[in-house]
């Protein structure tokens, strides 16, 4: 069971990523991009990962180590569970990444190959896109600050 469910949570954002690479600039992609609801059926295969091993996970994240970590990880439903949260944190990344590069104009053939980066090595993919996006912000003095108004 704990390897099927290490499948599911790619299989179940996988529709997701297909949606933003493929079909950029649709109704359904627009909308789907705009919700941080697709990755709740991911968080669910999450939770069914981590309740068993949870004693191990609460240790692991409470006060971080290594070792206790590695242990974590060693096991199935700890890998598993770590799988799932980031497939669902790289789902919602990907998302804002999207929403992000439609606001500022780049183009869908620089965003795919950038999202499938994102959606094997998220570290990269995100610092790519960071650096691109600062490339494109306005450069204006006041851009994304308000000025106050004089009487």
């Amino acid at each position: 069971m704990t390897g099927f469910l290490f499948e599911l949570s790619f299989w179940l954002a996988a529709p997701v990523w297909l949606l933003l690479i493929f079909m950029p600039g649709r109704r359904i992609t627009e909308r789907i991009a705009a919700s941080p609801l697709t990755v709740v059926p991911v968080l669910l295969v999450y939770l069914a990962m981590a309740a068993p091993v949870f004693p191990e996970l609460w240790s692991a994240v409470s006060s971080p180590d290594i070792d206790v970590f590695r242990d974590l990880t060693a096991r199935a439903n700890g890998a598993g569970a770590v799988w799932a949260q980031v497939i669902a944190w790289d789902l919602l990344l990907g998302q804002w990444m999207y929403r992000e590069a439609r606001r500022l104009g780049i183009h869908p053939w620089v965003m795919g190959p950038l999202l499938v980066l994102t959606i094997l090595l998220s570290p990269i993919g995100l610092l790519v896109f960071l650096v691109l996006r600062a490339a494109r912000q306005p450069r204006h003095a006041t851009a994304g600050r308000e000025v106050p108004l004089r009487s």
